[in-house]
C-alpha cells in the first residue's frame, strides 16, 4: 500500500468514527516526530501495540480485501496465563462495503463483534475438525446479543446495528460491510496480532507500505523502524 493511500484512510476513518461519538485517546493524533520524541512516555502504547493499523492482508487490494483497526487498549498475556489482570482489548474497526476480511480463526482470543453504526456487518462462520483446522462440513455454536444460537457451515449472520456475535478460539469468520460502510467495536481477551491469526489462506496480516509520502501517523507496524 501506498503511504498516501494509508493517510488518506486515516483521515476518513477518523471521520465516520467521530460521526458514531467516538473520539481517540489523545497520542492517536501525534505526529511521527512527536511519537519519537515521547516514546518513554508512550511505552505502554508501544509494548500493547495500540493505535492505528491499517491492512491489505498483503494482497494489494485494500478496497476489495483489507480492514481498517485502531486498537484502543490491550492487556498482557501474562496477565490473561495467570488469571487475573489486564486480560482484555478493545478496538474500532471499519469494515466497508463489500470489503473482504478474509476466513480465519483464532487459537486464543475470544471476541465480541458489535456493529457500533453505519450499514449491516455480514460475518461468515465455519467450525473447526478435531485438530482446529477449517472444516467446511462444520457448523457449531455462537452467541448474538448474550443469546446462544447454533449455525450451519457458510451460514451468514447479518448485524445491524446494535447487534453482535460472540466468536470462540476455533470459529472460522470472514466478514464484510454489506450496503455500505460499517462501524465495528471489538471486545476480546488479550490480543496479539502477529501470532493468533490463524487464515485459512496464506496471506499476511500486515500491508507493505510505499512511502510515497511521509506518514501522518505511525502504524502499529511502524513503531519498530521509527521508534526502534
Amino acid at each position: 500500500m501506498k503511504r498516501s493511500e494509508i493517510n488518506q484512510i486515516i483521515t476518513e476513518a477518523d471521520a465516520m468514527m467521530r460521526r458514531y461519538g467516538f473520539t481517540l485517546p489523545p497520542w492517536a493524533y501525534w505526529s511521527p516526530d512527536e511519537f519519537i520524541a515521547r516514546k518513554s512516555e508512550a511505552s505502554g502504547v508501544i509494548a500493547a501495540r495500540n493505535g492505528w493499523d491499517i491492512t491489505d492482508y498483503g494482497e494489494g487490494r485494500f478496497d476489495e480485501m483489507g480492514l481498517f483497526l485502531f486498537t484502543l487498549r490491550n492487556g498482557h498475556l501474562a496477565d490473561l496465563q495467570h488469571g487475573g489482570g489486564m486480560c482484555y482489548a478493545e478496538k474500532l474497526l471499519i469494515s466497508k462495503q463489500d470489503q473482504l476480511s478474509p476466513m480465519h480463526t483464532h487459537v486464543i482470543k475470544a471476541e465480541d463483534i458489535i456493529n457500533r453504526g453505519g450499514a449491516t456487518l455480514v460475518v461468515e462462520l465455519y467450525g473447526s475438525d478435531a485438530d482446529g483446522n477449517f472444516d467446511e462440513t462444520a457448523g457449531g455454536h455462537v452467541v448474538c446479543d448474550a443469546i446462544p444460537r447454533a449455525f450451519k457451515p457458510g451460514e451468514k449472520l447479518k448485524l445491524a446495528p446494535g447487534e453482535s456475535v460472540t466468536l470462540m478460539p476455533g470459529d472460522w469468520h470472514a466478514f464484510w460491510g454489506e450496503g455500505g460502510d460499517v462501524l465495528i467495536g471489538e471486545v476480546s481477551t488479550v490480543n496479539d496480532d502477529e501470532t493468533d491469526n490463524i487464515f485459512r489462506e496464506p496471506i499476511g496480516r500486515f500491508a507493505t507500505i510505499e512511502e510515497d509520502e511521509p506518514p501522518k501517523h505511525l502504524l502499529v507496524s511502524d513503531y519498530a523502524t521509527w521508534l526502534g
